[in-house]
């Protein structure tokens, strides 16, 4: 098996509105707090989803934990994280397969073995997120 998927964010302008709709829409509960820099979410404004505490209907099992966050002059979007060991080598990977670097690793200055997220676009402009170590 590949790399895991590890994280979703849900992004908006209105990060308190996104919560209330997804957390009626979908039952989730949110631990509000900080991203891991300020680029990704206004500070305060981050609510943490625990896959742990929303199993699936049924099986039971658990979903991957997310975040729905964001703030003034936040764009809407809905991005995916991938587990990697190294963001910085990930990001040139992606670049050297035609790829495009959007953000990362943050926090900048991040001690080595520090977590560490980054964004990429796919040739296609998606736009995938990576999580892991500086």
């Amino acid at each position: 098996m590949g790399l895991p998927v590890v994280h979703f964010e849900i992004v908006g302008a209105d990060p308190a509105g996104l919560r209330a709709f997804y957390g009626e829409l979908f039952g989730w509960d949110f631990d509000l707090g900080d991203a891991s820099t300020p680029v990704v979410s206004a500070p305060g404004e981050y609510g943490f989803v625990q896959g742990s505490a929303n199993p699936a209907p049924g099986d039971g099992t658990a979903g991957i934990n997310g975040g729905v966050a964001g703030g003034t002059g936040f764009r809407p979007r809905v991005l995916f994280y991938v587990g990697v060991p190294d963001v910085e080598a990930a990001l040139r990977k992606a670049e050297s397969l035609g790829g495009t670097r959007r953000m990362g690793p943050e926090p900048e200055g991040a001690a080595p073995g520090a977590f560490v997220v980054g964004h990429f676009a796919d040739p296609e402009g998606n736009v995938i997120g990576l999580a892991g170590s500086a």
